[in-house]
């Protein structure tokens, strides 16, 4: 397939997924607005329809928060999928005309706004970061004050969907070793999860075998049902909580999108707050923390023991996105990422190496490829001098789509597709790396 082909391919997808000023991630699966779907949407239609890029930021960032959060998850109908799950009227810094969950999620909305902003005149891209600087300002204020409780950097998170990676393996192994309800127990026991699967929306556009067992999703809407007692107050909810873990993936793609909001500070002439910016300052210095010295590797941490989860994954390679880890550092995650027993596979990069006993080929977030975390790779690769490997990342996720089409994720091992199809991350992404390959092909397509 030639590359103005998979381009207009790309394009047809995100305009088969546009609501109007938000775009659904996959008409097959996913009914709802999702907050770093968004992001990496946005950053795809910059390319040709930046306007409509605003406007899918804009959405998004309707359902903020009146203490600063921007939910991983806006419904822009009351009959919408989970709306009634959420209940976000239960809080009263919730928006009162807007129904949204009640947790966030990878915290992309900076490099989202910057990245608009590259594809403006000076004088739009200015009046744009003024428009989302308050927005972003308020937003890591609340990160900075409500989840790091211990002014220590790192920021706490509460639930596994706020990792975008929802079963990534350290959470759903942290999850396991907690106290499953006598209801969920006895669902197991009666087998009933398997009457369960028969109604279950995305299994009606893939197998179980892809997407996380009835069990663990049980698990999961229980943390939300506590949560939402709460009001979802962080600090009642970590008095009361099951497990609270300052995530690694998430933390690191927060420091770099810190670094951008400095940017954007800077381009209007503004001076972030000033706890703010201290605490910016010291996440950047806390990611050491999470580093591991015998296997040479970062992990996520428990928030209440700070035991590291020694259960790798994806996330060990992220904070070469953070470009807050020196370069002798970087070397080494450099070294683990291009060994063909863990992620250099036919197709990297798996969402959890191959050596793990947690790796599934197919399934979820515990082994696919997925292009957002290629993405995140090859920008951060590309930081500290790796060109060569980010070309080889971004040549391959080309590969997968012209292979499998726009998939949600992909096998490592022989680029088949699973999940969700005509993915709109997916086709946003492709589009902006084939810009990185081949700019002047996406600029003639815009004419």
């Amino acid at each position: 397939m030639k590359d103005g082909d998979l381009l207009g391919q790309a394009k047809a997808v995100l305009e088969r997924n546009d609501n109007g000023n938000w775009t659904q991630a996959a008409l097959d699966m996913y009914p709802n607005q999702w907050f770093w779907d968004s992001c990496f949407i946005a950053i795809g239609l910059s390319h040709y329809k930046p306007e409509r890029a605003i406007r899918e930021l804009r959405s998004i960032c309707a359902g903020q928060w009146d203490n600063g959060m921007i939910p991983n998850e806006v419904f822009h109908h009351d009959h919408q999928s989970g709306s009634r799950l959420w209940r976000s009227e239960v809080s009263p810094q919730a928006p009162p005309t807007i129904k949204t969950s009640g947790i966030t999620q990878p915290p992309l909305l900076a490099e989202a706004v910057w990245r608009i902003g590259e594809r403006l005149t000076a004088p739009k891209r200015n009046k744009l970061f003024e428009e989302f600087y308050p927005k972003l300002v308020a937003y890591h204020t609340w990160l900075y004050t409500e989840r790091n409780p211990h002014h220590e950097g790192l920021v706490v998170l509460l639930h596994p969907w706020e990792t975008g990676t929802d079963d990534t393996p350290p959470w759903i192994t942290e999850l396991h070793t907690h106290w499953t309800p006598f209801w969920i127990s006895l669902i197991g026991a009666v087998h009933a999860d398997k009457l369960i699967d028969l109604i279950r929306q995305d299994l009606q556009s893939a197998s179980i075998e892809q997407r996380m067992s009835t069990m663990d999703a049980l698990r999961l809407y229980n943390i939300v049902v506590r949560m939402r007692r709460k009001k979802y107050q962080t600090n009642l909810i970590l008095k009361h909580g099951l497990f609270a873990i300052e995530d690694l993936f998430f933390n690191s793609i927060l420091i770099r999108n810190n670094q951008i909001l400095e940017e954007i500070a800077k381009t209007i002439r503004r001076q972030l707050p000033r706890e703010l910016h201290v605490q910016m300052t010291r996440a950047a210095l806390a990611l050491d923390d999470l580093w591991d010295e015998q296997s040479e590797q970062y992990y996520s941490q428990n928030f209440v023991t700070d035991e590291k989860l020694r259960v790798p994954t994806i996330a060990a390679l992220m904070p070469l996105y953070s470009r807050a880890i020196t370069h002798e550092r970087a070397k080494k995650l450099v070294h683990l990422l291009k060994n063909r027993k863990e992620f250099w596979t036919t197709y990297p990069v798996p969402s959890v190496p191959l050596s793990s006993t947690h790796f599934r080929e197919i399934h979820y977030w515990s082994g696919p490829v997925w292009l957002n975390t290629n993405w995140l790779l090859a920008d951060g690769l590309r930081h500290y001098g790796y060109d060569d490997i980010a070309q080889s990342i971004t040549t391959s996720s080309l590969a997968l789509v012209e292979k499998s089409g726009f998939r949600e994720y992909f096998s490592p091992l022989d680029g088949s597709g699973a999940g969700a199809t005509n993915f709109s991350w997916t086709a946003a992404l492709i589009i902006d790396m084939l810009a990185h390959n081949e700019p002047a092909a996406v600029l003639e397509a815009k004419k």
